[in-house]
């Protein structure tokens, strides 16, 4: 007779983990909340697990099961096998999951303020089945007192060093790796392609024709590094709170948090560190102001992935200002003071581009003939002829901008040639209506920055605004 198969769930079944997706989901509750948890824990983990087992509602549908675990189940489910899902996570999420996989005929778990997990899961799975009377798949090293009183041993994507732990106890009957390489796939979570918008951190140093100062191309370059850091803390914290929609998404569902490649933990830790790491080399290596902006920046990006980017006008305002603010820490950096020129330019053409973007999501949902309200936004499709006529209403204040620094003093004392920097306004208004016109054709499928990076109609346009600008000094 075919023994039963037991299934731990977090890590196993699950490529995440119950308790911390719920924590992070009743986080953003809000503040307040976030202070009952250290009292809950305080009661002990089968009772935080209770608390936020009633006041949070996963959606179970779309979490990061482990397709091979499945698989294993159901071939075990065709062999006649009594299938048993055994869990630390609370009873009232663990039905949840057996009733919408359909695999399970028993479900053990936390309940009545005992955590089910340890010895207290290799007792409860002894007294129901008895000792070796049972095959046990799990993945940590609290799986190391059940896995010894099982028959046989199953491993998925095990913890680092429980292999060799389970090797030397006696050999292991199968190994589910589905994780690929750890170190690639925390950088593909840092987003290191969003990097490239921190190239506007150079812009001070361009615009006031600093480039052969090799300390300040220096300084540059560090904050650049810093910068990054600190956006890459930033999209981690928001991938961890927006995990449940991003698994909606049909193209956030495959960054590492959401899609399981990467443990929520890692990015928990990580998040922090990178900050931290940041701000301490910010503090010794740059200027107050530097740090100041540094720290400005990450707050405006967190509050906005959290809560501005849900209300329509204040998202696209803000994202231009997250712009304008990597311009300000380019020349704090520096110690180059930012004309009233260039932070006006900067807000009224990333404005332009915000617009552009939503735009974009909005030409998206009305092709699709959707009526509702874009989901974690405030905009409706029929607000798509308002956000374009604001989006290049915008975009071509920033071309008056430009054409009024042509006649600033400063700029005329600056150039040999000033004049021929008129060139560069039919430039800029040609990109600004091609993009707007590409994304009103259906065209524009990514972030507009990210877009113009790899256009090559925008690359060459960029080349032809840069020559200008060196013309008009050299000639």
């Amino acid at each position: 007779m075919n023994k039963p198969l037991v299934v731990d769930l977090d890590g196993t079944l699950l490529r995440s983990d119950m308790l911390i997706e719920s924590v992070l989901a009743y986080s953003k509750k809000g503040i307040r909340p976030v202070f009952h948890l250290p009292f809950w824990l305080l009661e002990g983990k089968a009772i935080l697990k209770a608390r936020l087992a009633d006041r949070v509602d996963l959606s179970v549908e779309v979490l990061p099961y482990n397709t091979e675990v499945i698989d294993f189940i159901k071939q075990a489910k065709r062999e006649q096998r009594q299938i048993v899902l055994a869990t630390g996570t609370h009873k009232m999420f663990a039905e949840k999951i057996a009733e919408h996989l359909g695999l399970f005929d028993l479900v053990i778990a936390t309940e009545n303020g005992i955590n089910l997990s340890a010895r207290s899961k290799r007792d409860c799975l002894i007294d129901q089945f008895g000792e070796k009377g049972f095959d046990y798949i799990g993945n940590s090293h609290d799986d190391v007192v059940v896995w010894n009183a099982a028959d046989k041993t199953y491993l998925a994507d095990p913890e680092p060093g429980v292999k060799k732990k389970m090797d030397l106890q006696g050999g292991v009957a199968r190994v589910f790796q589905t994780r690929q390489s750890s170190l690639r796939t925390f950088f593909r979570a840092l987003r290191p392609h969003q990097w490239l918008k921190n190239l506007l951190l150079f812009i001070p140093l361009i615009a006031s024709h600093q480039l052969t100062n090799i300390t300040l191309i220096a300084d540059a370059l560090l904050a650049f590094v810093l910068f990054s850091m600190t956006a890459s803390s930033g999209y981690l914290i928001n991938d961890l709170l927006d995990l449940e929609s991003d698994r909606y998404h049909p193209r956030k569902r495959n960054r590492p948090l959401a899609s399981g490649e990467l443990p929520i933990l890692i990015g928990l830790i990580s998040a922090p560190l990178l900050f931290l790491a940041s701000l301490s080399a910010s503090l010794i290596l740059l200027s107050a102001t530097f740090t100041i902006s540094l720290v400005t920046y990450y707050l405006l990006s967190v509050v906005y992935s959290q809560y501005l980017k849900k209300i329509p006008l204040v998202d696209t305002i803000m994202l231009a200002g997250l712009y304008t603010v990597r311009i300000l820490a380019g020349a704090f950096a520096c110690s180059i003071i930012p004309t009233f020129w260039i932070l006006a330019f900067s807000v009224f053409f990333f404005l332009s581009l915000a617009m552009l973007k939503r735009y974009a999501e909005l030409l998206d949902l009305q092709t699709k003939g959707d009526t509702a309200k874009t989901s974690g936004r405030g905009y409706y499709p029929s607000d798509i002829q308002i956000i374009a006529s604001l989006g290049t209403a915008s975009g071509y204040l920033s071309i008056l901008v430009l054409a009024l620094y042509i006649q600033d003093a400063r700029t005329i004392a600056m150039y040999k040639t000033h004049e021929l920097i008129w060139l560069a306004c039919p430039i800029l208004l040609f990109w600004i209506s091609r993009m707007w016109m590409l994304t009103h054709r259906g065209q524009m499928h990514d972030d507009p920055v990210l877009f113009a990076i790899k256009d090559r109609t925008s690359l060459i346009t960029a080349t032809l605004f840069a020559c200008i600008f060196f013309l008009a000094i050299l000639v």
